[in-house]
This record gives C-alpha cells, sequence and structure tokens, in this order.
C-alpha cells in the first residue's frame, strides 16, 4: 500500500502512528512525500520512501509509480493523491471528503470530529480497514541513535504559523536567562515565517546561548534529537521535536491543544484562556491577549516541572 504523505509538518507527524500500524499489519507500505519530507519518513525502519521533487506535476510521478502499487491511501486531497489517480492504483482509499472523494475507488467514514485530537482523523481511516491502531509502540519517537546532550534546552520563539502563535520577545528572554542561571546550555532556533524572534533573543544573550538557523525544517531532526528538553512557541517544530525523541514545553496560543498538541504524554502544554480563543488566526485582529496575558512564572513552572520529570 501506498500512503500519501500530509504536506503540513505537523499533520505529517499525527499521521506516523496510522503509518506504522499499518506497517504492523503486515502490509507493504511505502509513502508518498515531497523531497524535503524524505528525511522525515526515513526514520520509520522498514517503510519505502518514494520522493518527489517540489513542483513536479501529478501526471508524471503517476507515470513513476504506475504498476506497482495495489493500494493506497490518502487522507488528503492534492498532488499525491491526483498522481495515486493518475497511476490507476486499483484500490484507491481515503476518507470521503470534498475533492478527494472523486479520486477514491473506495471511500471511508473517517471525520475530523471537533475537539478529538488530529491524530484520530488518521487512525479512524486504517481502523475501518480493520488495521489495530492502539499500541504504545506506534505513538513511540523515532530511533535515531543519537544521545541527548546532558542539560541541552532549546528555546524556539519563533512560529511558523504566524505571529499571533509568538510569546513577547522579553518575556522569552526572562526564560532564558533562568536556565541559563541553572546551569543549562542553551540554544536557540530560527524560524522563516515569524517575527524573527530567534535571532533577536540570541543577540540579546549574545555568546551565552549557541544559535541555529532551522531551515528548512527538513534538516533539523538530528539537532532536535540533541536537545532532551525543547520550550517552543506552538508551530511545526514541537512536533518535530517530539518525534525526533525530546520533551517539549509548548506555549499555545489561538491554537487548541485538545486538538493539535504534539504526540505523547512526556510533553507539555502552557496557555492562558481569552474569550476570543482558540481563533485558529496566524494574525490576531485584536491586541494578542493569549499571548500578553501569559506570564513568566506559569512558563517557567512548567519547564521547572519538565526538568524535574
Amino acid at each position: 500500500m501506498l500512503v500519501a504523505a500530509p504536506e503540513r509538518w505537523d499533520e505529517a507527524c499525527f499521521a506516523v502512528p496510522a503509518v506504522r500500524a499499518l506497517m504492523a499489519s503486515g502490509l507493504a507500505v511505502g509513502v508518498l512525500c515531497g523531497e524535503e519530507q524524505s528525511e522525515f519518513w526515513g526514520t520509520l525502519d522498514g517503510l519505502r520512501v518514494v520522493a518527489v521533487p517540489q513542483k513536479t506535476k501529478a501526471k508524471r510521478v503517476g507515470v513513476e509509480i504506475r504498476g506497482r502499487w495495489q493500494a493506497s491511501l490518502a487522507w488528503h486531497e492534492g498532488i499525491a493523491a491526483d498522481a495515486m489517480f493518475a497511476a490507476g492504483i486499483p484500490r484507491r482509499l481515503g476518507p470521503a471528503n470534498g475533492r478527494l472523494l472523486k479520486r477514491l475507488t473506495h471511500p471511508l467514514a473517517a471525520v475530523a470530529v471537533p475537539l478529538e485530537h488530529r491524530v484520530r482523523f488518521y487512525l479512524s481511516a486504517i481502523e475501518e480497514m480493520g488495521v489495530d491502531s492502539r499500541k504504545p509502540e506506534f505513538f513511540a519517537p523515532a530511533i535515531l541513535g543519537i544521545e541527548p546532550v546532558a542539560q541541552a534546552v532549546l528555546l524556539v520563539p519563533d512560529s511558523d504559523f504566524g505571529q499571533s502563535h509568538e510569546w513577547p520577545i522579553d518575556r522569552w528572554e526572562d526564560v532564558a536567562r533562568r536556565l541559563l542561571d541553572a546551569g543549562k546550555r542553551l540554544t536557540i532556533a530560527g524560524l522563516p515565517g515569524g517575527r524573527g524572534l530567534g535571532r533577536t533573543l540570541s543577540a540579546r544573550l549574545g555568546d551565552a546561548a549557541e544559535f541555529f538557523e532551522a531551515s528548512p525544517l527538513s534538516g533539523v531532526l538530528r539537532l532536535l534529537a540533541v536537545h532532551g528538553k525543547v520550550v517552543a512557541a506552538d508551530g511545526s517544530l514541537p512536533h518535530l521535536a517530539g518525534h525526533a525523541g525530546a520533551t517539549c514545553v509548548t506555549l499555545f496560543g489561538p491554537n487548541d491543544p485538545d486538538w493539535k498538541r504534539p504526540l505523547g504524554r512526556r510533553h507539555s502544554i502552557v496557555m492562558q484562556h481569552a474569550e476570543c480563543a482558540p481563533c485558529l488566526l496566524a494574525k490576531c485582529p485584536l491586541d494578542l491577549r493569549c499571548q500578553k496575558e501569559l506570564d513568566v512564572a506559569r512558563v517557567w513552572q512548567a519547564v521547572d516541572d519538565a526538568e524535574s520529570n
């Protein structure tokens, strides 16, 4: 079975348990993904990765995979689902949603349920296929063979989800200096798509912390694995860090943690409830109250608790 990888990084992480369950069921499983995700999916031992370059036409991909797969699974419409249709794969499965339905031979009843974690959307599809999805190992971090550096903590103030997902820089600096005073080895990650808070924080801390630009995201898994603890704005990085084995403290604002928190019980989230949240907006039309009302004391308590566990 050839599986279409979700294009978003957080969604790709949420799809991992379902892909692992398919593999454990005895099926020969491959994943069709963009080249930028090939290293990520390559962390699943035994999974065949079919990577295609960016901007490749679906018909061209269809020609390349034609006759090689007897079944496919796509959760979303897009180039992968179009390529599977173009390839004429005999059994094309997926949720009966919107435009995707026209690409399927065997629609599934999987639907996104409000206030249910997003991972359930992916698992419900394979459960309808009769695949057992309820095993702890399906949700475990990837085994990268990298031991985290003692006392290493990574801070990620930027969010690729938009500026409304970013906490004020002065408060990030406060947390960073507390970590330094506690003897931690601090690294700051910068991300495209935000306000450059990572670079700003790194400049304020000077030689007290290291800095790296997490761009492209496809190349950061091993860097993330070096850090046992990650404190991050809600974005793609905490999901990838969790996959790499780190324990994450994620600062939520306009997003809903019940829906999209990183997978794994070891992680924790911090948020300040605002009457307008969750709005899910990348840019706040009001006053960023969900971020401005989240104080340092609550974040530090979550960080301290994570360090104690």
